[in-house]
């Protein structure tokens, strides 16, 4: 999604930890979906290509949820310290609801 048209006080950041959370598990992802690509062009069995598939699917998942939460996090954290949330709940919601 492209901030351009986001005022930069908008703008949700992750915290560190869960950067480097997010990056590994997308690592993993992309290192699954090069082994997809070399099990297709060495003509392997279709159930285990679907299988490297579905472990690559769930990493990115996973990484997308993290990066949600943390949206979350934020915009609670903001709001018990009287602040408006870096993110409004209908623009949360959205990113949530695209994940399903």
């Amino acid at each position: 999604m492209a901030t351009d048209s986001i005022p930069r006080e908008s703008v949700m950041q992750m915290d560190e930890e869960s950067a480097a959370a997010v990056a590994t598990r997308l690592r993993r992802a992309r290192g699954q979906i090069d082994g997809v690509l070399a099990m297709i062009e060495a003509g392997r069995d279709c159930e285990d290509i679907v299988t490297q598939l579905s472990a690559a699917s769930k990493a990115v998942d996973r990484a997308a949820f993290t990066i949600v939460s943390c949206g979350l996090t934020a915009c609670i954290e903001a709001e018990h310290r009287g602040e408006a949330p870096p993110m409004d709940r209908g623009r949360l919601e959205k990113l949530f609801l695209s994940l399903a």
